[in-house]
């Protein structure tokens, strides 16, 4: 990644916890000398001063700031072994994710034939699973031939012929 790209994506989540933040009540300093200074006394072991363990905490951050979605998609990539098991996954490839729709590349036609089989079975694993991940389909590609396009523009004819010399 570019640091420009980075800086932009640190400031992105610094603003987006201060929008998140910003809603809190401020807090407040304890008075030392009692109660004179109009501050809260602090209880030792009173209510909200309780150790919270630390995926617990993360968990909660990650929720206000927006971030289910990516760190589910991140788990079920990580994970993708495990759905479609540890003797196909090494034929499979995962291209992408994108408006919900999960590509994933076989190493053949039967491969992704076999998986095109197993799509709702697969499908239905991840959602129970990874419900905010937003994954609505699985999309098993088989390899494809070279393609001789390149770039938006293409021009209509019978393609590459005897070039090869």
């Amino acid at each position: 990644m570019s640091p420009r790209r980075d800086a932009g994506f640190a400031v992105e989540a610094y603003l987006r916890a201060k929008a998140i933040w910003r809603g809190l009540p401020p807090r407040r300093l304890r008075a030392r000398g009692g109660a004179e200074g109009g501050g809260e006394q602090s209880i030792p072991f009173g209510s909200g001063r309780e150790p919270r363990l630390l995926g617990e905490l993360l968990a909660i951050s990650a929720r206000d700031m927006g971030w289910s979605s990516e760190l589910a998609q991140a788990r079920l990539i990580a994970e993708w072994p495990r759905f479609v098991g540890e003797s196909t996954a090494p034929h499979t490839r995962i291209l992408g994710l994108g408006d919900g729709v999960l590509a994933v590349q076989c190493d053949s036609t039967a491969w992704a034939t076999e998986l095109r089989r197993l799509r709702a079975e697969i499908l239905t694993r991840i959602l129970d699973e990874y419900p905010d991940s937003g994954i609505r389909e699985l999309r098993f590609l088989a390899p494809g031939a070279p393609s001789w396009r390149h770039g938006p523009r293409t021009v209509p004819g019978r393609g590459p012929r005897d070039t090869y010399g």
